[in-house]
């Protein structure tokens, strides 16, 4: 079975929500032309200043609120 090719990931949407400590990526990908599909990546700020990605979880009633109008556009995306 042949593995991951990044040449056939097509992103079609991507926005981000950010506070001043992590942000949120709302995006829409379609691997080889297949069926369309949200991903929710979430990053942290370092104590370097950096954003770093960290596991998703559980999203705060604020997270929520700023990312729930992403994901409404991102699924006009899906279409």
């Amino acid at each position: 079975m042949p593995g991951y090719d990044p040449n056939l990931d097509e992103r079609i949407f991507s926005k981000t929500w950010e506070s001043e400590l992590e942000r949120l990526t709302i995006s829409v990908y379609s691997y080889n032309k297949g069926a369309k599909k949200l991903q929710i990546a979430r990053e942290n700020m370092s104590s370097q200043g950096e954003f770093r990605y960290a596991k998703m979880g559980r999203l705060t009633k604020e997270e929520l609120e700023n990312i729930l109008p992403l994901m409404q556009e991102a699924l006009q995306n899906m279409d």
